[in-house]
């Protein structure tokens, strides 16, 4: 951790070749967390160039109770949420101005665009309804799962994000699966009707 001690330091000094390094070592994976809540690559890019700059912005309010990483990832899942709620919002308001009759308001769907680039065309449109689900779990098991699904983040990584036990984030996994498998399941059995 000697490492990661010097490399807070010299960010905290303002050094551009520690920002540099920085995002060399976690831009690849704070992508893919964004592209787990917001599964539209050019959104993701956005919001993972925000965590960025707000950790160059804040890292002399850094105190190192967590890791460097741990608390990267935590900005990231935060402007991950904030994004996911902005737009449900902005949708809720465009479904309002369309009953009265408010010209140019058009619902926009997080998902309309789906474009993550490690799936296959073919599979576009299962993965598309796959995080239409996972955007409608509760937070704290649409983090553990995106986590440790997309991310591939461990029990232990995960529980240390999110500031909880071992065993809470098992909880969150178990009933984020079941609560998937349950409505993915009303889902396609509606679509073989």
């Amino acid at each position: 951790m000697e490492n990661e001690k010097q490399l807070v330091n010299a960010l905290q000094n303002g050094s551009e070749e520690a920002f540099k390094t920085l995002v060399a070592i976690y831009q690849e994976n704070i992508l893919n967390t964004c592209l787990g809540f917001v599964p539209n690559l050019q959104d993701a890019e956005d919001l993972a160039q925000e965590v960025f700059l707000t950790v160059y912005r804040s890292i002399g309010s850094f105190r190192g109770e967590a890791a460097l990483s741990t608390w990267i990832y935590r900005l990231a899942i935060t402007a991950s949420l904030e994004a996911i709620r902005y737009r449900k919002r902005k949708k809720r308001i465009a479904f309002f101005q369309s009953l009265t009759n408010i010209e140019g308001s058009e619902a926009s769907d997080v998902h309309s665009n789906f474009g993550h680039p490690g799936i296959l065309l073919e599979n576009q449109e299962r993965a598309r309804v796959l995080y239409q689900h996972i955007d409608k779990l509760p937070d704290n098991q649409r983090i553990a799962f995106t986590l440790h699904k997309v991310d591939g983040l461990s029990h232990k990584e995960i529980c240390e994000i999110m500031d909880t036990s071992i065993s809470a984030v098992e909880s969150l996994l178990f009933r984020a699966n079941r609560n998937l498998k349950k409505s993915l399941k009303i889902y396609y059995e509606k679509q073989m009707i």
